[in-house]
């Protein structure tokens, strides 16, 4: 699927988290084909240097794997110490990598909860303080989070999820009236995203009905949108869900 949203992305470089396979993947793809350099942050090794090696050859942005576990803030940090050794910025930020457990909460683990908890919520935190701080001193960039119906209305067996993506909402909206008042340059948008046909839905529900989900192309193409928005204007959220989506109020 072609992207309708059209937006020149040349001489920016983009760092997208999860970035390996599933949204990540489509919004990695729509960022290079706007003329990004892409930075495919994942703990899935293979599959992330596959993607670079597809997005180097189909151009025309660039693309490398950059190894990240989100949960660990001292690894967090030492990526974008690297990036400033090399000379590198990232002026677009996706936190997209996330993880549930589908359990009724009387069957959760601790252990389940806070590898939810800390993928869902603290490692996104982990990467806007790095990138926000450093975007104040270049006076621009644009940080983008990626949420869930979840933020909004939860359900049962999604207790952790929902905790993880209401928070990151709350703290992306935090973080755009800083931003308003701090560095007009800076962009930051929350995109809550309904069900998507991606192995985050089908390898744990394979019986899904598809026909309720949508294209993660579409929520990439979101991405763009909002990278496409005018500096006079600012997109704090932005929702799309599919038509029949069950989780929107």
């Amino acid at each position: 699927m072609d992207s309708a949203v059209r937006v020149d992305l040349h001489g920016r470089q983009a760092l997208v988290t999860g970035g390996a396979r599933g949204l990540g993947a489509s919004i990695a793809r729509r960022l290079a084909g706007a003329g990004a350099s892409v930075l495919v942050a994942d703990v899935r090794k293979d599959l992330a240097r596959e993607l670079c090696n597809e997005l180097g050859a189909t151009g025309p942005g660039d693309a490398r794997f950059v190894e990240m576990d989100v949960r660990d803030a001292t690894a967090v940090a030492e990526v974008f110490k690297d990036l400033e050794a090399e000379g590198q910025a990232v002026d677009i930020l996706v936190n997209n990598a996330a993880v549930d457990v589908s359990k009724p909460i009387e069957h959760l683990t601790a252990d389940e909860v806070t590898r939810v908890v800390t993928t869902n919520l603290l490692g996104p935190m982990y990467l806007c303080l790095e990138t926000y701080r450093r975007m104040i001193a270049r006076g621009g960039g644009h940080i983008v989070n990626i949420l869930s119906t979840a933020a909004n209305r939860t359900w049962t067996e999604a207790g952790p999820y929902a905790a993880g993506k209401s928070g990151l909402r709350a703290f992306t909206h935090t973080l755009f009236k800083e931003a308003q008042r701090d560095c007009p340059g800076i962009g930051v948008t929350g995109i809550i995203a309904g069900g998507m046909e991606t192995p985050f839905i089908m390898e744990r529900f394979p019986d899904a009905d598809t026909s309720m989900l949508q294209s993660p192309d579409i929520v990439a193409d979101t991405v763009l949108y909002a990278l496409s928005v005018p500096a006079g204007s600012a997109v704090s959220e932005l929702v799309v869900v599919p038509r029949r989506e069950p989780s929107w109020p």
